[in-house]
């Protein structure tokens, strides 16, 4: 009898129960559907926003290209005009191109071209109010030009290491050499002296001897020298030496005074260089077997 009442209470608990496990799997499937609909909605919502995002992006990017391209090629042709034009045009165009194209063009001849117009305006100048314009016309030029490097330097920096020199101008300083020093970019170490070959203080310009010292495995060290002149109008993403693993080296003159010249040397990788610098084969893949094997690792 025991047993016939224990059957009876579970088929009475089954009883009760049986209902209420169809209403949670009925409440289970609707919850779960509910979730995946509400889920697949937001995915669509997403990619779609996602793909108007892209190409209102892409839309952007043409009409800025298409702008951009068209400036380049007005402010270009005024350059390349025969019958030339006058130096007020010339400085304001130079100045758009260097606001705008600095990364890709290397702009360094027309800023030396307008310089030496400038400086030829100021040797046939008759009065003082035409000298004081061609030297309003220098001074805007230098004053764009620093500014372009200084746009350079900041995002170079932020990617390289970088030694700032002063050479001492109250003397000759021609044929002194500058403080070495060693400067270690992604696991390589440069070490860099830097000579002054030649100072030319009218067209506040200095001519830098060049020497960076790096380990090779098979030669113990390796050795690379470079002379070159240094003016305002050099801008380090343009004006480079290539050393090995890709890197680049730049010298910048930040201030040319008669007591003093100031000049900062950047290390950085070559990826960093302007648009034109396109890295060589054997660089590319000595960059990519050194990222295999730091992956394998």
């Amino acid at each position: 009898m025991a047993g016939d009442g224990k059957r009876d209470f579970w088929d009475k608990l089954a009883i009760i129960l049986q209902p209420v496990g169809g209403l949670l799997t009925a409440l289970a499937i609707g919850l779960f559907g509910y979730l995946s609909s509400d889920f697949l909605n937001r995915r669509q919502a997403l990619e779609t926003n996602t793909r108007l995002y892209s190409e209102l992006m892409s839309r952007r990017e043409e009409s800025e290209s298409a702008l951009r391209k068209d400036m380049f090629v007005s402010i270009i042709t005024s350059f390349l005009r025969p019958a030339g034009s006058d130096l007020a045009t010339d400085v304001l165009n130079l100045e758009l191109l260097a606001y705008n194209f600095h990364e890709s063009l290397n702009l360094t001849p027309l800023f030396t071209d307008l310089k030496r117009r400038i400086m030829k305006g100021e040797e046939s100048a008759r009065s003082a109010s035409a000298r004081e314009e061609l030297a309003a016309y220098q001074e805007r030029l230098e004053r764009v030009a620093r500014e372009i490097a200084r746009k350079q330097m900041i995002v170079l920096e932020g990617v390289g290491k970088k030694i700032d020199r002063t050479v001492d101008m109250s003397g000759d300083p021609e044929g002194s050499s500058l403080e070495p020093a060693t400067l270690v970019l992604d696991e390589v170490q440069t070490t860099v002296g830097i000579d002054i070959l030649r100072v030319d203080r009218k067209n506040r310009e200095i001519e830098v001897g060049l020497t960076l010292e790096t380990p090779d495995p098979e030669l113990g060290r390796e050795t690379k020298t470079a002379s070159f002149t240094v003016s305002y109008f050099d801008f380090p993403m343009i004006d480079n030496t290539r050393l090995n693993k890709g890197q680049r080296c730049a010298v910048v003159l930040n201030n040319f005074t008669d007591e003093s010249v100031d000049l900062t040397l950047v290390l950085f990788p070559g990826a960093y260089a302007s648009l034109k610098e396109k890295p060589y084969y054997n660089e590319v893949i000595e960059n990519v077997l050194s990222a295999s094997k730091k992956l394998g690792h």
